[in-house]
């Protein structure tokens, strides 16, 4: 039985990073009290809250977004597939590896007012369309060019947000730069200084660019 139980939960974890959370146990048939002694047997390890890794698989660089989306029940699909958690704002960021930012909360895009009990989390309610929308490694986030729009939407100081641009242009990840302008178009409307900031952040994309043909 616990060997099955143990194949059941290496199933679910072969989806998500090699974890898995107690209510996708429940769903399978485990109780939380088999969850408790296979932690305690060492064949699971709990990671957040309501959220285990697999004995033996080793942790991913961002488990800690990881492991809240999942607390969240970010793996819980919308009637159109999609999903209702988001990773936005700098927690995208991280996830793209753009930038030098300090992680200390976690941002999560919602379509709807949600609540949590989760400490450093963020929820912001916001309509996406799907193409800004990106799975990176599994997780649902936001493009980098949306990310990089939203951190200038969240006040983020624009020198952080050049850098987080210089490394996305020079990985050759900003693809759309079309839709960097429009998003940058949209803030004008609500930030005095949205004009000039459109106009340096699309000259860094266009100089980075040209540097790369170059090379």
């Amino acid at each position: 039985m616990a060997d099955s139980a143990y194949a059941r939960l290496g199933a679910i974890a072969e989806q998500r990073w090699g974890l898995v959370t107690t209510a996708q146990a429940e769903a399978a048939g485990l109780a939380r009290k088999q969850l408790v002694r296979m932690a305690a047997a060492g064949a699971i390890e709990r990671v957040a809250r309501g959220v285990y890794r697999m004995a033996g698989v080793p942790p991913q660089s961002q488990e800690a977004v990881y492991a809240t989306w999942l607390a969240l029940g970010g793996a819980t699909a919308t009637r159109s597939g999609g999903s209702s958690l988001v990773a936005g704002g700098v927690t995208a960021a991280v996830v793209h590896e753009i930038g030098d930012f300090f992680l200390d909360r976690l941002d999560f895009i919602v379509p709807a007012r949600k609540g949590t009990r989760l400490p450093d989390v963020r929820l912001r309610i916001r309509q996406l369309a799907a193409e800004d929308v990106i799975p990176v490694n599994g997780l649902p986030a936001l493009t980098v060019e949306r990310t990089i729009a939203d951190l200038v939407e969240t006040g983020m100081d624009m020198s952080l947000v050049a850098h987080a641009l210089r490394d996305a242009v020079s990985q050759g990840k900003v693809t759309r730069p079309e839709r960097l302008r429009f998003h940058l178009t949209v803030l004008a409307a609500r930030r005095k200084d949205a004009r000039l900031l459109t106009n340096e952040l699309d000259r860094l994309a266009v100089n980075l660019s040209t540097e790369g043909d170059r090379d």
